[in-house]
């Protein structure tokens, strides 16, 4: 059964305010007093983890609704963000990041690969790719504030 347009309008809305703590967090790691810089990237980099892992859940819920003949690969390619996300919270802050930055790439690419595509509706993968767009940039911002 295909979305109404008004659950489309939902999905966009709450996918950009899924940005803000990227947004605030990359803004904060530059302008926010000192004290609050420390807290900002710590933040943005934790909400950096948890959103990956929940892109890793969106495969999985979709292996199990429709079934294909690669849900086993899906179903184990959806584990992969939280397997980036996890340790990466483990590593220093900039390689922490530079990891994250490269699950949500893998991520991106892997949605608008034609298996990656598969079950979703097609405005979905427009969804993604400013989504994905904006959260590469902001993890580029915060990498840079955290080189100087």
């Amino acid at each position: 059964m295909a979305l109404m347009e008004s659950d489309r309008r939902v999905a966009w809305g709450l996918g950009l305010a899924g940005l803000l703590p990227f947004i605030g967090g990359g803004l904060a790691a530059w302008w926010a007093p000192p004290v609050w810089q420390v807290s900002a990237i710590y933040g943005f980099t934790y909400y950096s983890a948890v959103i990956l892992s929940f892109l890793g859940g969106t495969h999985w819920g979709s292996a199990l609704q429709v079934p294909r003949d690669n849900n086993v690969r899906r179903l184990v390619l959806s584990m992969v963000p939280s397997l980036i996300a996890w340790p990466a919270l483990l590593f220093n802050t900039v390689t922490g990041l530079w990891v994250l930055l490269a699950g949500f790439l893998l991520m991106g690419g892997y949605d608008i690969s034609r298996e990656g595509r598969e079950g979703f509706p097609k405005w979905y993968l427009s969804l993604r790719c400013v989504l994905t767009a904006v959260v590469a940039i902001f993890h580029l911002i915060v990498l840079w504030r955290l080189s100087l």
